[in-house]
């Protein structure tokens, strides 16, 4: 077990990874006045443990499984729930389950009396490996990712790997979609990845929690708001976006892969990338999504793509693309020019052209 210090000029998060973590860190927090934010799926599974480690009188907060639940109305739920509750400046909140549970849990803390303690339980790859690490808050808004939120760093991230163990086959190629975006941007996890022999294996995914975590802690603690070197982290997420809004269906984690492989073609297209390092990122992105998908109106679909909130000019995306092993590029072009690539690179995969 390991404790990963992560240290911005605002705050610190300890965030305690391996086998253990859970029954070492998670009963401390009993006595405490604790507000539980989970979904459905995740209570059904572990409510039985959450009652024995924190009491079965704590109040919880118990959401819909699912990206639908991250809206404005749920926000405003959780937070009338915590209102009801009495909580105080010094109560803490525990997000306990996935990506989605942590960002509107996490918004809610940030929200509730301007701040209250926050504590992330991630039950999820996905979560375990990016989301929980890093203290970006938000909800969906307008169609529109993570339009309204904040960035609040939680005190303590508590990653447990034997949740992995109770995880369908769709939230493992979740994760992987952000495992191979930390990949194409550094070196050491990318070798691990290219020479694994089966990326699905819950022992190698599960040693790898840590490599991922320590690569995102570094890059937040150097850049915690996103002026700079956190930009990074957006690698696949400009298109990604933009296509799990408009055609739903797949996970986060496997949009982004998609929005990847599309970004790569425009990438190209610029003189970037390519070769034995862009096959071998293909490789990987078959290996978790098997056929990236040829979406019709797919042009209609990126129109999302001119909200994103990293573009820097109102008719101009931002792409971050991977460029060369370990090092990555942006790219800012015209919409128009982004739309008429996107849709060649979709056109090539119909094989129409």
């Amino acid at each position: 077990m390991k404790d990963i210090i992560l240290k911005t000029n605002t705050s610190e998060s300890v965030i305690h990874c391996g086998e253990g973590a859970f029954e070492k860190y998670a009963p401390l927090l009993k006595g405490i006045q604790l507000f539980i934010v989970t979904d459905k799926n995740v209570f059904g599974l572990y409510r039985r443990l959450l009652w024995d480690t924190f009491g079965n009188n704590v109040p919880i907060k118990i959401l819909p499984a699912g990206e639908t639940s991250k809206t404005q109305r749920y926000l405003l739920e959780i937070i009338q729930a915590m209102a009801d509750a009495e909580l105080t400046r010094g109560s803490y909140v525990i997000a306990f389950g996935g990506g989605v549970v942590g960002d509107i849990a996490g918004l809610a803390a940030s929200l509730y009396m301007r701040g209250v303690h926050l504590v992330q339980i991630p039950t999820t790859l996905l979560s375990q490996v990016d989301s929980s690490v890093g203290g970006k808050t938000a909800v969906d808004f307008k169609k529109i990712k993570n339009l309204i939120g904040a960035f609040y760093q939680p005190e303590q991230v508590i990653v447990e790997p034997s949740f992995l163990k109770t995880l369908p086959a769709r939230e493992i190629r979740c994760g992987l979609g952000e495992i191979i975006k930390h990949g194409a941007l550094e070196q050491s996890i990318y070798k691990k990845l290219i020479s694994a022999e089966n990326l699905f294996d819950l022992d190698f995914l599960g040693a790898l929690v840590e490599d991922n975590i320590r690569f995102k802690a570094g890059v937040v603690s150097a850049d915690e708001r996103e002026t700079g070197l956190r930009k990074i982290l957006n690698l696949g997420h400009t298109t990604g976006h933009a296509l799990e809004l408009n055609y739903g269906r797949k996970s986060h984690g496997e949009f982004v892969l998609i929005g990847m492989y599309y970004e790569m073609y425009i990438a190209q297209c610029f003189g970037l990338g390519g070769g034995v390092y862009f096959d071998n990122l293909v490789s990987l992105i078959k290996t978790v999504i098997k056929k990236v998908p040829a979406y019709e109106d797919i042009e209609t679909a990126v129109i999302s793509a001119k909200y994103d909130k990293k573009n820097t000019g109102s008719s101009k995306v931002t792409l971050v693309v991977p460029n060369t092993e370990g090092r990555s590029a942006e790219l800012s072009i015209p919409f128009d020019e982004y739309a008429k690539l996107i849709t060649e690179c979709r056109d090539i995969l119909k094989g129409t052209k």
